[in-house]
């Protein structure tokens, strides 16, 4: 039986919308500012070029319909978000940036509807951003959750929140938080958490500073965060107490496979650019293009990509269908990360001094591109648990 890989004739003509859309609005502003988000603008950026969006029909292709968006599932978001992402400010436009991506795509699933109404629309608009607000200094909660030590301790029929949280994505200027605090147990159990959904401007609430990074398109930065004796009513509670980890699986593999579909955009503009550079440029007394050693290049580009949207496929196809896909978003995060990071880097070798230089967006793709084998989860960390996963298959299958 065969297996169609084919997308509707709806979701092709989205990704052409949204190609057309970044190459003629998105491209120019960013080649203009170096990809440096706030020194395009910023927060007032993000609403032209949302406004924008929305005036196009591409706004939250995401999001649930009746919440605002184009309610897509994991596979169809593939090729739209791939085109948005051949931008670094195109995600952004779309309003499919982390982490507002991956929080809405939380609150869809786990909010009641009256956090709904208050968040998740709002979101989905463009009238506010948020931030996830789960990584601690340590010794607390990073590539192991299980250190979470921010608490949130019962107060009078609310809560009061307490904790010292960084590398929050977005926080500067952020309408609110997804906070992630213990409500039970010790750091090192598993289990005991619980996510809360706090407004930025509640008592308490302090954005301590921007932490440098090499990226710079990410808007409101990431930041080191204090939650300081934060009072919450009842109804600030997402989903339910202490089930926060089980609730981060929700976000955290989708909103990994829409970090490979973005960065794989700006992988192909990478590889795309080399490629026409190497066809023109002459040495040698040939093009570039026609070197063994160029050609070898050009064609592992090719064999990431195509190996990156097949592992992509497989791993929405299984979170479509309602699995956990916890192997297999593991495999395609750390493929990619790396994958991406090959195909930007080789074509910045092939571009020589070019490569380098702000003539060419490579060089900013690279700087952009390269945390991401860090953020959501190093690669050793995934292939840690990729091999205990395989280990106690194994095991198991040994003693039945």
């Amino acid at each position: 039986m065969p297996i169609d890989l084919s997308y509707a004739p709806e979701i092709a003509d989205l990704a052409r919308r949204t190609s057309d859309f970044v190459q003629r609005t998105v491209l120019p502003v960013e080649d203009s500012y170096g990809g440096d988000i706030e020194a395009a603008g910023g927060d007032s950026l993000r609403r032209e070029l949302q406004s924008a969006a929305r005036e196009a029909g591409l706004l939250a292709p995401h999001a649930p319909i009746e919440n605002g968006g184009l309610g897509l599932g994991m596979c169809d978001r593939i090729p739209v978000f791939e085109e948005a992402g051949y931008a670094l400010f195109g995600p952004l436009a779309l309003n499919i940036a982390a982490p507002d991506e991956g929080n809405a795509h939380l609150l869809a699933h786990v909010a009641d509807a009256e956090q709904r109404d208050r968040y998740l629309k709002p979101l989905v608009s463009g009238e506010v951003r948020s931030a996830f607000a789960m990584t601690e200094p340590a010794p607390g909660a990073g590539s192991d959750p299980a250190m979470l030590r921010s608490r949130a301790e019962r107060a009078g029929s609310g809560w009061r929140i307490d904790g010292h949280k960084w590398f929050i994505t977005g926080a500067d200027g952020a309408g609110f938080f997804i906070v992630m605090t213990r409500t039970a147990g010790e750091p090192g159990q598993r289990g005991g958490a619980t996510m809360f959904l706090v407004d930025a401007a509640t008592p308490g609430v302090r954005v301590e500073r921007h932490i440098a990074t090499m990226d710079r398109s990410m808007i409101g930065g990431h930041c080191e965060v204090s939650f300081d004796n934060v009072r919450v009513g009842p109804d600030s509670v997402l989903g339910a107490v202490d089930e926060g980890f089980r609730y981060a699986q929700v976000r955290l593999g989708p909103a990994r496979m829409t970090h490979v579909m973005r960065w794989l955009g700006a992988a192909r503009r990478a590889h795309e650019t080399a490629a026409a550079h190497v066809a023109e440029r002459e040495a040698f007394g040939s093009s570039l293009s026609e070197l063994g050693m160029i050609q070898q290049m050009l064609a592992d580009n090719e064999i990431d990509i195509a190996a990156t949207r097949a592992l992509l496929v497989r791993a929405c196809w299984e979170l479509d269908c309602g699995q956990a896909a916890s192997m297999s978003t593991s495999i395609a995060k750390t493929f990619a990360a790396e994958a991406i990071n090959r195909i930007v880097d080789r074509s910045m070798q092939m571009c020589g001094g070019l490569g380098v230089s702000e003539d060419l967006p490579l060089a900013r793709i690279s700087r952009e591109v390269r945390p991401f084998r860090i953020y959501d989860g190093p690669s050793e960390v995934h292939r840690w648990a990729l091999a205990k996963r395989a280990v106690g298959a194994r095991r198991s299958g040994a003693g039945s």
